[in-house]
């Protein structure tokens, strides 16, 4: 009997300790940001976060576009959200979260006004 109930404990206790995808995901999010923001990405993009939203399964990043990207349409004559279609289907490191079909989304502020949106998309399963 004794030994039923130090497994059963033991069971339990195994249990509590598996981390579920979606707070896993949170964790990573928040430890990546804090370790790793800012950090320059190209000459003008600066990745100011990585967030992410349990409710719409989300993966969320924030840039902060600086010197002659720092302005409205920088990001259109390039079809931003063409390449980072092909860079999320590319990326084996997001396999997990893309198998269940987790969002991305991508935000790109000024530097000069933070509150000025200059490009935004959200990425779904079905582009990726």
């Amino acid at each position: 009997m004794k030994k039923i109930i130090v497994f059963a404990t033991l069971a339990l206790f195994m249990g509590s300790c598996q981390e579920s995808l979606e707070d896993r995901c949170a964790r990573e999010a928040k430890e990546y940001t804090a370790k790793n923001c800012p950090a320059k990405m190209d000459t003008n993009i600066i990745m100011d976060s990585l967030t992410f939203e349990k409710s719409t399964h989300t993966l969320h990043y924030y840039y902060r576009l600086t010197g002659i990207a720092d302005k409205e349409g920088a990001l259109d004559s390039i079809d931003a959200k063409k390449l980072l279609k092909d860079m999320l289907k590319n990326t084996t490191s997001m396999k997990t979260y893309k198998d269940n079909g987790y969002n991305f989304a991508y935000t790109y502020r000024s530097e000069k006004d933070p509150k000025k949106i200059l490009f935004e998309t959200l990425l779904t399963k079905e582009d990726y």
